[in-house]
């Protein structure tokens, strides 16, 4: 019988329980450290605990914490999904189970080596043939390629429920490359820092052990053959589901996060493909399913791999975390079998039982099957094949009979589980404490002879009521997981000791993630200019009393032309056949703002550089990703305007946040990002753009004559968008004067957005970046600069005003702007030649297939 509890938050939650709760003991009674969490709840508040539900999401919105759900069209994953409520276990009772997960770690390594070693598991009739060799994760091909380790699982994950016996269950085992771990820490990270009060009266332990002993590990891999050992972290892209976590523990670790074709294979070794040349791979962590990992030898389709990874790691030249060909541990059906496969190898009982579980390839198993549907869980052996795990109770007769059916064609295929009333747990549903169904995936990693736990895990819970599906592709949401005690726990601090030179080592840059930093600099200058220019022009719609009559509005025409010019969304407003655009040109403009179909658009500029800035997610700190949350913000209202957007006023409010919030952007790159190369060619990309795009609004503003009161005008709008304005008219008062304003937007080397400033800027990132031994003292993208620097400085300003008669056309300052304009175009051309040329242009801002199976968490 429950014990009385006066406290409302625990007497309404008690009230909901339906089941086995983890709160209550095997006495019905409340655990103290629960007792504790809600005497803090209590004090906090129902009002409260919404509140800081909320910064959570916000917090993990602004450090860009995602989780990507396949199919999905938006440009940026689904926000994770955080519970305020934790999910506790005494760490004596975790220390009970991390024995039984050591033991089982023991096991699936013994039993991994014998798969793909001496096979004494079938040869003595412990496992059955045909759950091995008629499984997609066996892959023959991976017989001979082991790690130079005693270990060959270095790390995995288990996922576990508290049964109906009050003990923790074995669910299923993640092998290949375990997710969730990343997710884990932040987690901690952020409720340290949003519900800190929750950790009254008792202590949690800490997260940062396991990973210490996973890098040591990694590091041992290496051995000692290099003194600067390279160890790369490898991801799928940033279209996989947790891309987020790749780029989190890679930068978390120190590792060079690096896709498939950053890697190439030559004489036996792996080589990153980096702006500096190619460099020596030691050790790659990968987050590629096994049949990804190398086209040559298993998937030949994939390009998500390295041609020829097996055959360097056979040749000894490389390791690989896990080994190729782990994922056969993930076969449902050796769950069945693990018990005796432990009694094989260490003549001992499991501590840890797993959820009853059986293989349907044996007919007595098949039989119990079929007979006992409505009271198990149908599963597919093979984790490659797609099918959403069935509950016979929900089954009607017809369904129940039509999958028994689909059973006996490939019986060996299928799993079956028992249904079991798995433990819920308090979450945090709608402003109300719940229970939910809820499953802990812990973490594993190999420490010498042994196995470490680590001192928490990633927990799920269920999004539906009653139905045990944690998935996050279905819904669930994660919990932090505590491991508490009363008094700290002493953790021994483990350390890696590095020689002194170490400290200045180089990191090169993959090719990949520069040619992606260049792209973000080039979109983001691309959507600030048509930001600003868009801006402008509806201030000089606004002025104009009666657009098309006054002479006050003759220059918008211009400025108009010029809009098209700038975006290339031709024909636009140059289209003679449709002259009443120019008449009535907001629906044009309501176009180049917000249609994502229109290349060129800001919309679609927008979302460019918000894909860029998702496949460099590594580069970016926390107050980088605040700015980029605030950008995909009012990208959301930019993409999906309503009835109100096609109102100018507003359309330019929202734009005023867009250009504000890039600036505030560039600013904190500007102020924290390294002056390495990365930067540099983020630099590169936005001065470029800002040249060339500074180029196309000059040229349709001057390169014809037109009359004095409409160049005033355009003379005004041209020095808005330079953001010179007021410094002109410090020096030259209300005096608009072409030739003035030329000479300052040209040749003012101290103002940020004259052509000679620009250029010189650009030269400057230019000479950072790394000279490839065979290339000259300036390579061609630096002869180009120098080239265009060169006409602008020695341009004769005196000229450009110049016009002939009969055409008003401005000859000399038109070819000037064109030959610096065909320049500047050469120099993205001679980058992409000279570090770029390995990867497809704009291949990481593309929509691609990603391997998904082994990173669903």
């Amino acid at each position: 019988m429950i014990t009385e509890v006066k406290d409302s938050l625990l007497k309404a939650y008690l009230g909901e329980i339906e089941s086995y709760d983890e709160i209550l003991d095997a006495n019905q009674q409340v655990k103290p450290y629960w007792k504790k969490m809600f005497d803090t709840l209590e004090k906090l508040g129902m009002e409260q605990l919404v509140v800081r539900s909320h910064e959570l999401a916000n917090k993990l919105r602004e450090n860009g914490v995602t989780y990507n759900v396949y199919g999905s069209s938006e440009v940026s994953a689904r926000p994770w999904q955080l519970d305020p409520i934790p999910f506790l276990l005494e760490k004596a009772e975790w220390d009970l189970i991390s024995e039984g997960l050591k033991q089982r770690a023991v096991v699936l390594d013994l039993m991994l080596k014998d798969i793909y070693g001496p096979q004494l598991l079938v040869k003595e009739g412990i496992l059955p043939p045909e759950l091995i060799y008629e499984n997609s994760g066996f892959f023959r091909p991976c017989m001979d390629v082991k790690l130079a380790s005693e270990k060959q699982l270095l790390v995995h994950a288990v996922d576990i429920a508290r049964g109906p016996d009050g003990r923790m269950w074995v669910v299923d085992n993640r092998t290949q490359v375990p997710s969730g771990s990343g997710y884990a820490l932040e987690n901690r990270t952020v409720m340290s820092a949003i519900l800190p009060e929750l950790t009254t009266g008792m202590t949690v332990n800490r997260l940062s052990p396991f990973f210490k002993t996973f890098h040591k590990e990694v590091t041992a891999l290496t051995g000692k053959s290099r003194e600067h050992p390279t160890i790369v972290y490898l991801t799928p892209g940033s279209g996989n589901e947790t891309y987020f976590e790749h780029a989190y523990l890679a930068s978390y670790l120190g590792y060079t996060l690096v896709q498939g074709d950053d890697l190439v294979v030559r004489d036996g070794f792996v080589w990153l493909r980096s702006i500096d040349g190619l460099e020596k791979v030691d050790v790659i962590i990968r987050r590629v399913d096994d049949d990804w990992c190398d086209p040559l030898e298993l998937r030949e389709d994939s390009r998500l791999g390295i041609p020829g990874l097996l055959q360097a790691m056979r040749l000894g030249n490389v390791a690989v975390v896990n080994t190729p060909g782990a994922g056969v541990l993930e076969n449902s059906g050796l769950l069945a079998f693990m018990a005796a496969a432990c009694r094989f190898f260490l003549k001992e009982e499991l501590i840890l039982p797993s959820i009853a579980t059986w293989w349907c390839g044996h007919q007595h198993e098949l039989n119990y099957v079929i007979e006992n549907l409505p009271q198990l869980i149908i599963k597919k052996a093979n984790r490659k094949q797609v099918f959403r795990s069935v509950y016979g109770r929900l089954l009607t007769p017809e369904q129940r009979e039509e999958l028994i059916q689909q059973i006996l064609l490939a019986p060996h295929e299928y799993v079956a589980q028992e249904e079991i009333g798995l433990s819920t747990t308090p979450a945090l549903v709608n402003g109300k404490l719940v229970p939910r169904l809820a499953a802990l995936r812990a973490y594993l990693v190999a420490n010498g002879d042994d196995y470490m736990v680590m001192q928490g895990g990633l927990t799920r819970s269920s999004a539906v009521k009653g139905r045990f599906e944690v998935s996050h592709q279905h819904g669930g949401c994660s919990k932090d997981t505590w491991i508490v005690s009363d008094t700290e726990i002493a953790q021994k601090e483990i350390r890696i000791e590095m020689p002194k030179e170490s400290v200045h080592h180089h990191t090169s840059l993959p090719s990949r993630s520069a040619e992606n930093l260049f792209w973000v600099g080039r979109y983001a200058e691309r959507t600030m200019s048509t930001t600003k220019y868009i801006k402008l022009l509806i201030n000089a719609l606004h002025e104009s009393v009666k657009f098309g009559n006054a002479s006050k509005s003759e220059h918008i025409e211009v400025l108009l032309k010029g809009l098209t010019h700038l975006t290339l969304t031709y024909p636009g407003f140059l289209d003679e056949e449709k002259p009443e655009l120019l008449a009535n040109p907001y629906s044009e403009i309501h176009k180049i703002v917000h249609d994502l179909k229109v290349l060129g658009s800001v919309a679609s500029s927008t979302e460019a550089f918000l894909r860029g800035v998702i496949s460099v997610s590594d580069r970016w700190n926390h107050d980088t990703w605040r700015a980029i949350y605030s950008i995909e913000n009012t990208f959301k209202k930019i993409k999906r305007p309503d009835d109100a957007y096609s109102n100018s006023n507003t359309m330019q409010k929202v734009l005023d946040k867009l250009h504000a919030r890039l600036f505030t952007f560039y600013g904190i790159v500007a102020d924290t990002m390294p002056r390495d190369s990365g930067f540099y060619l983020f630099e590169s990309g936005k001065f470029i753009e800002r040249i060339l795009l500074k180029i196309s609004t000059i040229r349709a503003c001057f390169s014809f004559k037109s009359e004095s009161h409409i160049e005033n005008e355009l003379i005004e709008a041209v020095l808005i968008n330079h953001h010179l304005l007021i410094h002109y008219r410090q020096l030259y008062k209300s005096n608009l004067n072409l030739e003035a304003m030329l000479d300052m937007i040209f040749l003012e080397t101290k103002l940020p957005y004259s052509l000679a400033f620009q250029l010189d800027e650009l030269g400057r990132c230019l000479s950072e970046l790394p000279k490839p031994s065979h290339t000259e003292r300036l390579n061609l993208a630096q002869k180009a600069v120098l080239q265009a620097t060169m006409k602008i400085k020695l341009a004769d300003v005196s000229q450009m005003v110049i016009f002939e008669q009969d055409t008003l056309y401005r000859e000399y300052l038109d070819s000037l702007l064109s030959d610096v304009f065909d320049l500047i175009l050469s120099v993205n051309n001679s980058l992409t030649n000279l570090y770029f040329t390995h990867t497809e242009i704009q291949h990481s801002f593309l929509s691609s297939t990603e391997n998904s199976s082994q990173n669903e968490i």
